[in-house]
C-alpha cells in the first residue's frame, strides 16, 4: 500500500489517563526512566551552514560512515535521517513510515547503532534531524521489526483505542478541515494529538531522540494535525526551541494551507519543487529571475526547499535522477539561489516505487547496489561550499539570454552560470568578485577575473560555471 495516510473525523478530548512523567517515559520505551540531555553537541551553530543531505533509508553506521567521510568535508550542516522508530515488518520503504511503538527498533538499526551515529556526525560538525512520524500508527496488526505486538488500534503500553480520532474513515475531502485533520491517511490509525496521553506520548518520544542528541526534527505529514497540537507538542520538548520541519504537501484551494505552521516551525514548500520541474523542463530559466517570495512562496525565513523528496520523485510531482541533467541543473541553481534552507535528497535507483532500500539500507559503497548518492555528486556537493560562502548576499548581476541561459552573482562572494540549452554558451560575465584567479568548481578549470570583475568562458551544453571566493586552487 502506498504511504500517504491520513486522519479522524470528531476530536473528543479526554482526559489523561495516566501521570504526565509516566506517559512520556512509557511512550519512549524507556521502562519509566527520563534520560537527561547530554551537553552541547559539536556540531555547527545553528544557522552557520544550513544546506541538509537527506540520506533516505541509510542504516545508522551508514549514515554514520558517510558523515565523516563526505558530508562534513563538504559543509553540509545536517544529516536528516529515516524514522527510527519501530514499524511495520515489509521490504518496502513505506514501511519506516508506519510505526508501532517508539522504541528505535526499525531496519536501520537500534538504539546503540543510532546512538553512535548521532555522536559520529557530531564529531564530523554535521547536525542530525530525524524523521518523525507522529500523526499516526500503523494501518494492520502483526509484530513490528522489534518484536512488538500491536493491533491497528492497539499498541500496549503505548496506545489503546481511546487514543485514536473517532473518524476510523480515509480522508476524501481537502475542502474540508474537519476531515483532513481527523481522519485517517490512507487508512492508518490517526492519532487523537489532542488528546493529553497522546501529546505527552510523542513528547516523550521526540524528548527521548533529543536525548541521544538529535537536533531537529522533520514532522512527516504534518498538515494532518491541528498546528495548535503541534505547538503543544513542541512547547513539552526539553529545548522548545528545537529546530522543526514539517512537511505540508500545498494544494489550490484547499482547507488546511502551509501558513498557518509557519508559528510552530519552518514548512517545507512543496511549490518550489513543482515549479522547478515545470521551469526546468518545460518553460525558460529566465523566468526564475525573481524566484521565491514573489512567485507566491512562504518567506524563505520560514521554509525549507527541495527538488525532490522520497514522495515526489516517485509519484512524478518533482524532477528525479532519472531527468539527467535538468535533475541536476536544478540542484546547482537551488544550492545557488538564496530563497531558504535546501534539502538535498540523496536515494537509491528504483523501477517499481515500492521497492525498499537495497541491502536493507547500508551503504558500501556510493553508485554500488543502486545508491545514487546525489549528495556526493561532485556537481551538487561542490555547490555546497559555494552555498555556504555566498551565504547572506542578495542576487547581484542577473543575465539571461531571454531562454535557458542564466548567470548571476551574490554580492561579492560567488558567481554562477547555467547553460541549459542544447549550444555551446560563450560570453563574457559581469560579477562583483575581486580580481584574481578562481576554480570553477563544477568544470574544475581556472578562471581570471579582472579588476572591472569580468571574465570569459565557454559552457558546453547542460553544464553549469561556479565561482565562489572560498575556491582560488583547482
Amino acid at each position: 500500500m502506498p504511504r500517504r495516510y491520513a486522519e479522524d473525523t470528531r476530536r473528543t478530548r479526554r482526559p489523561a489517563r495516566i501521570a504526565l512523567a509516566a506517559a512520556v517515559a512509557a511512550a519512549a520505551g524507556l521502562g519509566g526512566t527520563l534520560l537527561a540531555p547530554p551537553g552541547q553537541a559539536a556540531a555547527a551553530p545553528p544557522g552557520e551552514k544550513d544546506v541538509t543531505a537527506v540520506l533516505f533509508e541509510w542504516d545508522y553506521d551508514s549514515v554514520a560512515a558517510e558523515c565523516g567521510r563526505s558530508l562534513g568535508p563538504a559543509g553540509y550542516g545536517s544529516v536528516q535521517v529515516s524514522p527510527p522508530a519501530e514499524h511495520i515488518q515489509g521490504g518496502q520503504w513505506w514501511t519506516s513510515y508506519q510505526p508501532v511503538s517508539y522504541r528505535i527498533a526499525g531496519r536501520l538499526g537500534d538504539r546503540a547503532a543510532f546512538s553512535k551515529m548521532v555522536e559520529a556526525c557530531h564529531s564530523a560538525g554535521v547536525k542530525v534531524v530525524a524523521d518523525a512520524v507522529i500523526n499516526h500508527m500503523s494501518a494492520g496488526s502483526g509484530t513490528g521489526t522489534g518484536g512488538s505486538s500491536y493491533t491497528k488500534y492497539d499498541y500496549p503500553g503505548i496506545y489503546a483505542a481511546a487514543d485514536f480520532d473517532d473518524c476510523t474513515s480515509e480522508i476524501v475531502d481537502y475542502q474540508d478541515r474537519f476531515n483532513v485533520q481527523h481522519c485517517e491517511l490512507v487508512g492508518l490509525a490517526d492519532l487523537d494529538t489532542g488528546e493529553e496521553h497522546v501529546r505527552a506520548g510523542i513528547a516523550g518520544y521526540l524528548n527521548d531522540l533529543l536525548s541521544l542528541g538529535v537536533d531537529g526534527f522533520r514532522i512527516d505529514a504534518a498538515k494532518h494535525i491541528p498546528a495548535e497540537d503541534l505547538a503543544d507538542i513542541k512547547s513539552r520538548l526539553s529545548d522548545p526551541g528545537v529546530y522543526w520541519k514539517q512537511e505540508f504537501i500545498a494544494g489550490g484551494g484547499e482547507a488546511v494551507q502551509p501558513g498557518e505552521y509557519t508559528g510552530v516551525g519552518d514548512v517545507q514548500e512543496f511549490r518550489y519543487a513543482r515549479d522547478l520541474k515545470r521551469v526546468f523542463t518545460s518553460e525558460k530559466l529566465a523566468y526564475l529571475k525573481n524566484f521565491g517570495e514573489e512567485w507566491g512562496y512562504l518567506p524563505g525565513s520560514q521554509a525549507a526547499v527541495f527538488v525532490d523528496n522520497h514522495d515526489t520523485e516517485r509519484n512524478g510531482e518533482t524532477l528525479n535522477y532519472k531527468d539527467g541533467a535538468a535533475y541536476t541543473l536544478a540542484g546547482v541553481f537551488m544550492l545557488a539561489w538564496p530563497y531558504s534552507s535546501p534539502d538535498v535528497h540523496s536515494g537509491y535507483e528504483w523501477s517499481e516505487k515500492d521497492a525498499g532500500p537495497p541491502n536493507g539500507g547500508r551503504v558500501d559503497a556510493c553508485y554500488q547496489d543502486g545508491w545514487k548518492c546525489q549528495h556526493a555528486w561532485p556537481e551538487i556537493s561542490s555547490m555546497v561550499a559555494w552555498h555556504n560562502t555566498a551565504r547572506g548576499q542578495d542576487v547581484t548581476d542577473w543575465w539571461d539570454n531571454g531562454g535557458n541561459q542564466i548567470a548571476f552573482g551574490r554580492g561579492d562572494k560567488a558567481y554562477v552560470a547555467l547553460n541549459h540549452e542544447s549550444t555551446e554558451l560563450n560570453h563574457t560575465f559581469q560579477t562583483g568578485l575581486p580580481a584574481g584567479d578562481y576554480c570553477d568548481v563544477q568544470g574544475k578549470r581556472t578562471v581570471s577575473v579582472d579588476g572591472s570583475g569580468q571574465f570569459t568562458a565557454t559552457l558546453a551544453p547542460d553544464t553549469a560555471l561556479a565561482l565562489h571566493t572560498g575556491a582560488k586552487d583547482c
